[in-house]
């Protein structure tokens, strides 16, 4: 089967993704992508594409932002197959019923492990040593299809949400080609996931980030802390509201010791002290 006449459809959103879609517009005919409608960002709130919807245009590939999927609200061009990685939504079975060969999902755990919108966020914070990718036939429940192929992927000490899914998906764009044409060639036996290993992650909302210093426990909070700076780089971040100088402020704490000060540049925490030494006590319970 030659990959050229393969007529693929991406389902996807944010930047870290852009390396599966570069792969499967260098071999396969990508007919049209599906990525999250235009969103308000920043402090002026202008109405910004997402990173796939700006990569497609580039590429001259036609794009669907529905708000909904139902096949009622989208009328997608003939395809063989769809390719999900970070989409964002739930994918009816209607939809995935169209391509002849149906869905394969990208998903960043080892499946049946953390299922749902935060595995690469849960990973850390659960302090595990590895994780990897699953790459799965999707249907319309959460991360439930049977397993194509995984491939593990060692935690780095050092790793932040963003470093580590980045990584993930830079991974497994050099392993799609040879997923897509084993799966096409039915040279692999998809199997079905275990249901009595499966766990989940959750969404992650802003509040979890907030950490209220004085309260913090100094032997049992300095690990836990460490794992919430890397998991929540670069959002919702870990943060406080604290009194200095009879001001209220609110402070981030970015990983290798950085803080930023609402309205202000991110600085060391060296630095930091040196502009609020009446600080110094307080910090000792996270780094």
């Amino acid at each position: 089967m030659e990959n050229r006449k393969i007529k693929i459809i991406f389902f996807g959103t944010p930047h870290f993704v852009i390396p599966v879609l570069e792969t499967l517009t260098q071999n396969f005919d990508v007919v049209a992508v599906v990525t999250a409608p235009d969103s308000k960002t920043g402090r002026k709130q202008l109405l910004t594409p997402s990173p796939i919807k700006v990569f497609a245009d580039k590429h001259a590939i036609p794009v669907f932002q529905p708000e909904k999927l139902i096949t009622s609200n989208i009328s997608l061009p003939p395809s063989d197959l769809f390719i999900v990685a970070a989409y964002g939504k739930l994918i009816p079975q209607a939809l995935l019923n169209l391509p002849q060969y149906g869905t394969i999902n990208i998903h960043p755990s080892l499946l049946p492990q953390y299922r749902g919108p935060t595995p690469v966020q849960t990973a850390i914070l659960n302090g595990d040593k590895k994780t990897g990718i699953s790459f799965m036939q999707m249907d319309a429940k959460m991360d439930h299809g049977p397993i194509l192929a995984q491939y593990e992927h060692a935690i780095k000490p050092s790793d932040t949400f963003a470093s580590l899914v980045t990584d993930l998906f830079l991974q497994s764009s050099k392993l799609l080609l040879q997923v897509i044409n084993d799966y096409l060639n039915k040279k692999v036996q998809p199997h079905a996931q275990d249901e009595k290993d499966a766990s989940y992650s959750h969404i992650i909302i802003k509040q979890d980030g907030f950490i209220q210093l004085d309260s913090l426990e100094i032997e049992n909070w300095k690990l836990k802390i460490d794992r919430m700076i890397r998991a929540y780089y670069p959002w919702p971040a870990v943060w406080t509201q604290t009194t200095i100088k009879n001001q209220k402020v609110r402070i981030k704490f970015l990983p290798n010791k950085m803080l930023q000060v609402e309205g202000k540049k991110p600085i060391h925490l060296k630095d930091f002290l040196n502009g609020y030494p009446e600080m110094k006590e307080r910090l000792q319970k996270i780094f």
